[in-house]
């Protein structure tokens, strides 16, 4: 069974994430075959990222959302090293800026939106937009639950313009976060990385555990799938989301625009 098989969040199944481990290493027995498994796996991706913007019809949107320290900068980081920058963009998101709030929640995410032949990578998302003002009750109920609907038009209408569309939740454990934000606290050289927010939305964690799920159940759709990805081992999490990146690529069979001349004729003195 393939990474995109196994990993996938089927449409319109209720989700509890207890239900999903966040430790496996899907066969794998060890760090170091996982990390020789992801250099084969960006190498493809490199290779998979030419023909899609040299064929310029389609672009990858990814989306990574999971707990503070679930790993979504080292993710970017390690599953991406290897593409081309110029085809690469990486949007982070975080609390809306007025002229964001003078408009609808989703204008913020359809500007940036990759071009064709270009992977897009948003290090949060629209998803905010159901779980952050949820937990913190900053607009009421009615309002984020009609959200859910707006969010898998707006993505069924990226999937009929020729964005693809593939969705990471990174699942780690609360011991998981827990070790990583005191190695950052222990670590002077990673305090950049502290920010208060991130030890405040802790005591939230089952609050945005059930949020989440709502997300998974509501918004795993055929055209724009959500993945669970085991996030505990950080060498696990790249290789699937690697994987899943990699396997979807090569299922759209791109292939090289034709010249619109006639190569034979050129001659080079």
């Amino acid at each position: 069974m393939s990474f995109t098989e196994r990993l996938t969040v089927p449409a319109g199944v209720p989700v509890r994430l207890a239900d999903y481990s966040s430790d496996e290493t899907g066969g794998f027995a060890t760090k170091r075959q996982g990390r020789s498994a992801l250099k084969n796996v960006t190498q493809l991706l490199d290779e998979l990222q030419y023909r899609l913007y040299a064929e310029n019809k389609r672009a990858l949107l990814i989306v990574l959302q999971g707990m503070d320290a679930s790993g979504k900068d080292g993710t970017i980081r390690r599953v991406m090293r290897g593409v081309n920058p110029q085809g690469t963009s990486v949007t982070s998101f975080k609390k809306p800026s007025a002229e964001e709030r003078d408009h609808d929640f989703l204008w913020r995410i359809h500007k940036a939106m990759p071009r064709l032949g270009d992977i897009g990578i948003f290090n949060r998302s629209h998803y905010e937009d159901v779980l952050v003002v949820r937990v913190h009750d900053i607009v009421p109920r009615d309002v984020w639950m009609g959200r859910y609907d707006q969010i898998n038009a707006f993505e069924k209408n990226l999937s009929e313009n020729g964005i693809v569309v593939l969705k990471f939740f990174l699942h780690i454990s609360k011991d998981e976060q827990k070790r990583r934000l005191q190695d950052r606290l222990d670590d002077p050289t990673r305090h950049w990385k502290i920010s208060p927010a991130d030890f405040a939305e802790r005591p939230h964690w089952d609050a945005y555990t059930e949020a989440f799920e709502d997300v998974l159940s509501r918004c795993s759709t055929p055209w724009a799938p959500w993945y669970v990805i085991p996030a505990d081992k950080k060498w696990f999490r790249d290789l699937a989301v690697g994987s899943v990146i990699v396997e979807k690529l090569q299922s759209l069979a791109m292939e090289f625009p034709a010249p619109s001349f006639d190569v034979s004729q050129i001659t080079i003195d």
